[in-house]
């Protein structure tokens, strides 16, 4: 086995572990931010660093390859930054109040993102272009075929509702309220971490679109990191709106809607 799937293997490893820790030590960022986590920035300067070097690496790959231009990988190259552009470059500045993000955290992200940014532009404009599967049906017809068709309507579904649920908390508060609120629109309906089921939902539509090791690792590690930090808002809602919170138990699930 080539290099290449032997970094897709470590980081499902690593994956692995931090689905596991994260059940018992909470990412101190957004409502899990404490002290203990050391030194902060603001949170938008943080959400920017944090996600950009993921677009930039794409570009670079992307910018490298000699198959940029071929309509498949182009295509697969645009939806990937569509991404990334607007949790780069529009979402950090939609935040509001004086949030602050832990250094490491940023750090820890940025780490991951570079990876990721490898492994995805790497698999697409480098290792598939030689590989006979991939060569022989990364063509036009791909678009035709169920994976991608199906791929991309959960790509964009995932990003609506990932967008929007986004919006909702961000308008959860009018200007000088200071108090807490659960949220209760759209997908809030039915998960207390909407905006994270829409991640996962558009990180399941890349790996089917792509029909990719690269893409699957990189869906299993979303899960592997938002699963966990799902199940510490919900608890953590469940002790600050106790009354309402039990009110709507009986529906009200972590990440997955009439599941978990």
């Amino acid at each position: 086995m080539d290099q290449f799937y032997n970094l897709l293997f470590i980081i499902t490893l690593v994956g692995v572990v931090v689905f596991i820790a994260l059940y018992f030590v909470d990412a101190g960022y957004g409502k899990m931010i404490t002290d203990k986590w050391g030194p902060a920035i603001n949170n938008k300067v943080g959400w920017l660093l944090m996600e950009c070097p993921v677009f930039l690496v794409m570009v670079y790959m992307w910018g490298s390859s000699q198959v940029r231009f071929e309509l498949p990988y182009l295509v697969f190259f645009l939806l990937f930054q569509l991404h990334y552009f607007q949790r780069s470059f529009i979402f950090p500045f939609l935040l509001k109040g004086k949030s602050k993000m832990p250094i490491v955290i940023m750090a820890l992200s940025v780490v991951f993102n570079l990876v990721n940014g490898y492994i995805q532009g790497y698999w697409l404009f480098f290792k598939a272009p030689t590989e006979p599967y991939y060569q022989a049906h990364y063509t036009i017809d791909w678009f035709s075929d169920w994976r991608f068709i199906f791929g991309v309507a959960l790509f964009f579904t995932g990003m609506i509702i990932n967008i929007h649920s986004d919006h909702v908390i961000r308008s959860l508060r009018q200007p000088g309220d200071t108090k807490h609120y659960l949220p209760q629109k759209g997908m809030y309906r039915y998960v207390t971490s909407a905006n994270y089921f829409g991640e996962i939902l558009e990180w399941a539509g890349w790996a089917l679109l792509t029909w990719s090791w690269a893409g699957l690792v990189f869906f299993w590690f979303t899960c592997a990191n938002l699963v966990p930090r799902a199940n510490s808002i919900y608890n953590k809602y469940e002790q600050e709106f106790t009354d309402e919170f039990h009110a709507r138990r009986p529906k009200l699930k972590r990440v997955f809607p009439f599941i978990y």
